[in-house]
């Protein structure tokens, strides 16, 4: 009997049919996003996929029911036949959920994200590396409708759609579809993290004089990671007597020391907060980014037209970089100073994302040029950029500038712009 079998296998949970989602983009999250992108990768007929992007929106998905293994859902098509459509998904095995466990226990990080119901994407790469895929691959998905279609069918790939909306909502709910209700992992982990601690309490000290010639060859492990203060050091003074040297400036010079006390401070909260592995090693910025970067950190006057002079920008064109740069740091700012020419897959994608975007009637008409979509007869515009996303501008005093961040959804997007101005169309 195992730890899992006091919760019954079949246990279901039910979420009420949602409403309409026009003007907004499917999968806000990263979860939801996962798990739309294994559905097309998956589906053989891309049609068939707009199909059920187009139900989904139009909220033609009813209640959706999700147990392990098998997710259900009647949708109705325009002419409201009504369809039971499924989705089955294989389940992981009992030496997969104790390997799951096992992975979270050595990495509290995860324990105390899960206990808190929360489900770090890098959870996946994690598991992964432990031989649990939490997500599906090519193929996993596979479906089963009342209509007679061998593949993915429009009902099916809509309760894919709605799924990736529960997922927002919740992603213990992929969990479930896997095999295991939230109770039960959640119990689980508390279980092995009991243990392991009565184990170390009850372990002697020292190590077996067979074991460390045995492992002689491994490097013991690191010390324990340093405390983080509440907050960045403060750099020493400079108001002195003694007079500056010519070509510096105290108060640039005090705010460049600042700076590097706050970068130095966050690098390390992200380091102790993920660890040291994690850790991706940004590309160096260039001159003219690091001065946007440093405006951002709301220097004086003095200092911020230093920077602008530096950079050859305006006072206005500055403002309008940091505000970029707050929105999404060098990505953002390469998408608001750089024209580039989309050609070939990239502009293949970005045709197919605008062309799936909005339903026929809905799709605003769009002027391109290079990596730019402006709206006919709107101060809104989409930028692409090299990533695959789709940034939104806005058209200010003659001057474009961003209204928020990326999203892989251009009607998303475009949504943010319409908004940010007031819903002015």
């Amino acid at each position: 009997m195992t730890r899992y079998d006091r919760y019954d296998e079949d246990t279901e949970r039910t979420f009420a049919a949602l409403p309409p989602a026009h003007g907004r983009g499917f999968a806000q999250t990263w979860w939801g996003q996962a798990w739309l992108k294994a559905l097309e990768d998956a589906a053989m007929d891309a049609a068939q996929v707009k199909t059920g992007r187009r139900l989904a929106r139009a909220g033609a998905v009813g209640a959706v029911s999700v147990r392990p293994g098998r997710i259900t859902a009647v949708v109705h098509d325009r002419d409201r036949t009504a369809h039971r459509a499924d989705v089955l998904l294989e389940q992981l095995s009992d030496a997969q959920w104790d390997r799951f466990a096992d992975m979270a226990i050595e990495r509290s990080g995860h324990v105390a994200a899960l206990l808190d119901r929360d489900m770090p994407p890098h959870l996946v790469e994690d598991a992964a590396s432990a031989g649990i895929d939490l997500l599906p691959g090519l193929g996993d998905l596979e479906p089963e409708c009342d209509c007679g279609a061998w593949d993915h069918c429009g009902h099916t790939a809509a309760l894919c759609y709605q799924v990736a909306r529960l997922l927002d909502q919740d992603p213990f709910v992929l969990l479930l579809m896997r095999g295991r209700p939230e109770g039960a992992v959640l119990d689980a982990l508390q279980t092995r993290g009991d243990t392991a601690t009565e184990e170390d309490a009850s372990r002697p000290e020292g190590v077996d004089a067979a074991e460390a010639y045995a492992a002689g060859h491994v490097l013991p492990p690191l010390p324990a990671l340093p405390g983080l203060r509440e907050g960045p050091g403060v750099p020493p003074s400079l108001d002195t007597e003694s007079t500056p040297p010519p070509g510096v400036a105290p108060a640039a010079l005090a705010f460049l020391a600042s700076r590097a006390a706050t970068e130095a401070h966050r690098l390390l909260a992200e380091a102790l907060r993920s660890g040291p592995g994690r850790q991706t090693v940004d590309t160096e910025p260039t001159a003219s980014q690091d001065a946007v970067r440093l405006a951002a950190g709301d220097p004086g006057a003095e200092v911020l037209e230093r920077l602008g002079d530096g950079s050859g920008r305006t006072r206005e064109a500055l403002a309008v970089a940091v505000r970029a740069w707050r929105l999404g740091g060098g990505a953002a700012l390469s998408v608001l100073e750089e024209e580039w020419t989309v050609e070939g897959d990239p502009l293949a994608r970005a045709r197919a994302a605008l062309e799936s975007a909005w339903d026929e009637d809905e799709r605003p008409s769009l002027r391109a040029r290079a990596n730019r979509w402006t709206v006919v007869d709107a101060p809104h515009q989409l930028r692409l950029d090299r990533d695959g996303r789709w940034w939104p501008y806005r058209k200010e005093r003659g001057r474009w500038v961003p209204m928020g961040g990326a999203a892989h959804d251009p009607a998303t997007a475009l949504a943010t712009a319409v908004l940010a101005a007031g819903g002015e169309r």
